[in-house]
């Protein structure tokens, strides 16, 4: 009989967010350079050597840890909080050096997708996937154009600032092209600050639109009532983090509250630098649609940037790092 898992947060990810394989990426474009033809099977030779070798966490690690950790709230006879899934286009050959990984940590991650080269964003819908985490532009974009599920292109790991609580998963969202939709950021860029309050002071009463995460978000408000706690106390501590100000933060409360959703904290910074909070606050990952908040915030906090619909009249091609060779087989 199938799992009914309609209450349990799924996850998706990819090897490069949840491993730092940036060493074999520049062994691929080493062999590259020196040898196209061959150079595929020569990473498959070096992944096959190397398979019993450690990896440096990615930029996602942290996050699954914390996650997995919350299915010790589970009961015996009651289906998982949470459930972490692998997706590659790794063959499964060259992926057991992930396999050895996994188990080495301990992390209790049973379902794998290893697509030998095809996109895994085919698959998400079969594993029931409410936010899949990437290094890969492509399906990240593919995922938001397709209102699949929640999906963010994450930054490098974090190299500053303290580490999130173990016993807690912190996670802190944009609002505007995140949580709700684009349209009162539309407005704000095409019409100007004056223009953006006083629409949405008129507007106050009026809920908005979902944005790609408002779905993730409701997901995480039922997670957090599965958990033998009040949502003031959860393990599960939700931020929203914008750069709105009064008069435009009684829409959102008034969006929330229509959306029956409990958040913990929420911070109308009108200027601050959403680092320096998102920092304090200690997240897990922080999700924004803009670079200009994210890069400050990405040294000290993992990180995604979440994609405009590229039907949107924002919608720009993303811009990103040179990106990783690795990711055409592993992302």
């Amino acid at each position: 009989m199938a799992l009914d898992l309609r209450d349990t947060l799924i996850v998706g990810i990819s090897a490069t967010a949840l491993f730092d394989l940036a060493e074999a990426d520049a062994v691929y474009k080493a062999k590259y350079v020196k040898n196209p033809q061959n150079a595929l099977e020569e990473y498959r030779a070096y992944m096959l050597e190397r398979e019993s070798e450690p990896l440096r966490d990615g930029t996602g690690m942290a996050l699954v840890r914390a996650l997995l950790g919350l299915n010790r709230y589970a009961t015996p006879d009651s289906k998982p909080l949470v459930e972490v899934v692998v997706m590659s286009r790794n063959s499964p050959e060259t992926g057991v050096r992930v396999f050895n990984n996994i188990r080495s940590r301990g992390l209790p991650i049973s379902r794998h997708a290893f697509t030998g080269g095809e996109s895994v964003v085919d698959y998400l819908d079969a594993f029931s996937v409410d936010l899949f985490l990437t290094t890969n532009v492509d399906d990240a974009q593919r995922i938001i154009d397709a209102k699949a599920c929640a999906a963010a292109v994450l930054k490098t790991p974090p190299h500053e600032g303290a580490a999130p609580p173990e016993d807690q998963v912190r996670l802190a969202f944009d609002g505007d092209a995140v949580l709700f939709d684009d349209s009162s950021e539309l407005v704000y860029k095409t019409e100007g600050l004056d223009r953006f309050h006083s629409v949405e002071d008129e507007r106050q009463n009026e809920p908005m639109n979902d944005g790609p995460y408002a779905i993730l978000l409701r997901k995480l408000a039922r997670l957090q009532e599965r958990l033998p706690f009040g949502a003031d106390v959860s393990p599960v501590r939700i931020a929203i983090v914008t750069a709105r100000s009064a008069p435009a933060e009684m829409r959102v409360i008034n969006t929330l509250r229509h959306w029956g959703v409990y958040v913990n904290e929420i911070f109308f910074l009108g200027g601050v630098p959403k680092s320096k909070v998102v920092k304090a606050f200690r997240a897990h990952i922080f999700f924004d649609d803009q670079d200009l908040h994210l890069d400050p915030v990405a040294r000290h906090v993992a990180s995604g940037r979440v994609p405009y619909r590229s039907d949107s009249p924002l919608y720009m091609p993303m811009a990103s790092e040179p990106p990783l060779l690795v990711e055409k087989l592993d992302a």
